[in-house]
């Protein structure tokens, strides 16, 4: 009597009026919209990323329904409701068959649940007894009041349980094909439509045979229904399973832990571009093998879209596992003193003040307020050096003497304009030392900085996903004019200006339109490249997390060769053009040891780049020149050089200089003359040990250098 009562009860939720007044429980949290969903994130091409654990502990990939394949649909309606299209939410047919059986079986064996009815299931996690089936046939009806069967097989798809912590068929398909919902075959779909009966039982992992045996029912069915034709069946049926213990995504750990911090939607599209990010990751690794012997065990690295401010990369560090060398330190947003790579900036403010490319800088040992002693990395100085050279080659002296004038106040405040948050302390702390880097700034706000150059003198915030609710509500600004930031563009990607420091073929030195500067920490803790194109910026840290010294390392051996395979592969990727040169920004030829317009005694001459207005007015008479003692400026006493031979003969020159120099002038390498009579020469690199003399009137100066 008891199961005849249950037969009618059923039946009796299908008559008309019988759910009035009723609504079905949403089938997400409308207020999150999420809530109770895993959170997947993608790149921005729609590649998964990494997807988090949902309040029940299971991977979801949800996807649209038009990004699964056909054959998924199909299989799945016919598996679990083949009248899904035609009822409207209970299938009549199906309960008075499940209630004939069941009462002939004198026990539950079919439960004629719909889709519908199982999404409910899915939502409300009902019991399984009568009252259970009540509340799901009439918590189905309403679903399809308010929903399109689109929607609720899309939903249904999504939410599905599919074993092995994987809920929806994309992360399904991922982790046992290692394809995406819209990819996998008629066998494959049918395998997936199969689990669903049972998940655990069927897990094809630990018992293919039964997985193999419900995926062939699928196909019948399929067949039985003219879903599909019988040479379909057939092929599919000879498909082996296929099936495989799949790696779920765990791409950029320290960009997903710095995202996860936020209130994430249950789908995140986010800025990265996948192919590099695990381009640059790799690229950090391979340079870091080099520098072991060198006592440098991490790095990071950070790739942004110029125009929009997005992410496009972030490396944290070189091994997220490594905890030996701390590997899940983030780096991007770690404080490091960034040394020279602050002097761009400085140097910007300079020529808002009065500054030009042009202007000449002594570069001499100077005591400045409280003792401060700067000293350049070749240990020594370099006379008159114009704005130009003083940047290109990083030198120490000049830049505190562009500084001074300004005061550290006007500096500290241009850096918090161009949102060097990190430094938080009153400029009296840092003095003219922030100059050179005498604070503690992260790698994300130094790109973000350099990347403000490439726009222009436009600062934008830093963009780490699509979603509204995950975008800051920072302004978009001007922060310098543009003709500065160009003219200071123009120098960083001046070649032949850092020369005398880099060399000619250098790690800076690229194939395309960028500019480029290094930066270390006077304690060589830290080991910074930073480099942009018109489209994208790049910045790179070397160093170890434990605050040890580097050894031997600079920015052009240690960060540089980071930034050069990476910047080079973005640029392969986001090719753009050269930089656009303002309109009230023209050339106009130079002395370079006056400054002054060149005039026919002048043997030194240089096109340079002013802002309308800034150029000299003076042709230079040659009487202008630096004065002072003859010194071979370049090559160094000491330097040391490398001779690289799968590299032309032709890019490896050194470019021989001099200051205070009159010619005629007379070089002489290993005591054998040199052709020529000017103060200046190239050489040609070969390996070994060489004397440098140069003989000017009655003036001489010699040098040396070694080649290996």
């Amino acid at each position: 009597m008891k199961r005849v009562c249950t037969f009618l009860c059923v039946v009796g939720l299908l008559l008309p009026g019988s759910l009035s007044g009723q609504a079905a429980a949403p089938v997400v949290d409308e207020k999150s919209g999420s809530a109770k969903n895993s959170v997947s994130v993608y790149d921005r091409h729609h590649q998964p990323l990494r997807s988090f654990l949902s309040g029940e502990e299971m991977y979801q990939l949800p996807v649209p329904l038009h990004e699964m394949s056909p054959w998924i649909l199909s299989a799945v309606v016919s598996a679990e409701d083949r009248r899904f299209y035609t009822h409207r939410g209970v299938d009549p047919s199906a309960v008075l068959r499940a209630a004939w059986q069941n009462i002939r079986a004198r026990k539950v064996v079919s439960g004629a649940s719909t889709i519908t009815q199982q999404r409910v299931r899915m939502q409300e996690k009902l019991p399984k007894n009568f009252w259970g089936k009540i509340r799901e046939a009439r918590g189905a009806l309403s679903l399809e009041r308010r929903l399109s069967k689109e929607e609720i097989l899309q939903d249904y798809l999504n939410h599905v349980s599919l074993g092995n912590l994987t809920q929806g068929m994309q992360a399904a398909a991922q982790y046992y094909f290692g394809v995406n919902a819209a990819d996998v075959s008629l066998a494959q779909a049918a395998l997936l439509a199969g689990l669903i009966q049972a998940p655990t039982r069927l897990n094809p992992l630990q018992n293919p045979q039964g997985a193999l045996a419900r995926r062939n029912y699928v196909l019948q069915t399929m067949l039985k229904n003219k879903i599909i034709t019988r040479d379909l069946y057939d092929l599919a049926l000879s498909e082996p399973l296929g099936v495989q213990k799949g790696r779920r995504p765990f791409d950029a750990p320290h960009f997903m832990q710095f995202l996860f911090q936020q209130n994430l939607p249950s789908l995140v599209r986010s800025t990265l571009d996948k192919d590099l990010q695990l381009y640059a990751e790799k690229a950090l690794q391979n340079h870091l093998r080099a520098l072991t012997k060198n006592n440098v065990t991490n790095g990071a690295a950070v790739v942004l879209d110029n125009a929009s401010g997005d992410v496009l990369a972030y490396v944290g560090s070189a091994d997220f596992y490594n905890e030996f060398h701390q590997g899940q330190v983030n780096g991007v947003t770690a404080l490091r003193q960034p040394g020279s790579a602050l002097k761009p900036f400085v140097y910007a403010l300079a020529l808002q003040n009065g500054l030009t490319a042009a202007s000449l800088l002594e570069d001499k040992d100077t005591f400045f307020e409280g003792g401060f002693r700067p000293r350049n990395y070749d240990e020594s100085f370099h006379g008159l050096v114009s704005v130009r050279k003083a940047l290109a080659n990083s030198y120490n002296v000049p830049v505190i003497k562009a500084a001074e004038p300004l005061g550290a106040a006007r500096i500290w405040q241009f850096l918090q304009d161009l949102d060097f948050k990190s430094l938080n302390k009153p400029a009296d702390y840092y003095g003219l030392g922030l100059a050179l880097g005498g604070g503690e700034v992260t790698l994300l706000e130094l790109a973000n900085a350099y990347a403000t150059l490439a726009r222009g003198g436009i600062l934008r915030p830093v963009v780490f996903a699509r979603e509204p609710q995950l975008q800051t509500d920072t302004p978009v600004k001007r922060v310098m004019p543009e003709n500065i930031a160009y003219i200071i563009t123009h120098i960083l990607a001046d070649n032949t200006a850092r020369a005398d420091a880099f060399g000619l073929n250098s790690a800076l030195h690229f194939s395309f339109p960028a500019a480029a500067k290094t930066g270390t920490s006077k304690d060589y803790k830290d080991n910074f490249a930073i480099g942009y194109t018109p489209r994208i910026t790049a910045a790179v840290w070397v160093g170890n997390f434990d605050a040890s010294s580097m050894q031997k390392v600079s920015g052009i051996s240690g960060a540089a060769p980071v930034l050069q395979d990476i910047l080079s592969y973005a640029h392969q990727k986001y090719p753009g053009e050269n930089f656009a040169k303002p309109y009230d920004v023209f050339s106009a030829l130079i002395c370079e040891e006056s400054g002054l317009l060149a005039g026919e005694k002048c043997t030194h001459r240089k096109e340079e780049v002013f802002v309308s207005g800034t150029q000299p007015t003076h042709f230079c008479d040659g009487q202008h020149a630096s004065a002072g003692k003859l010194k071979i400026s370049f090559p160094v006493k000491g330097d040391v050089f490398t001779y690289d031979p799968s590299i032309s003969a032709v890019g490896q020159q050194l470019h021989f200089q001099s200051i205070g120099a009159k010619e005629p002038c007379v070089w002489k390498i290993n005591g054998h003359p040199v052709p020529g009579d000017k103060a200046e020469m190239w050489f040609p690199l070969k390996k070994g040990r060489f004397d440098v003399e140069l003989s000017c009137g009655t003036e001489r100066d010699i040098s040396y250098f070694s080649v290996y």
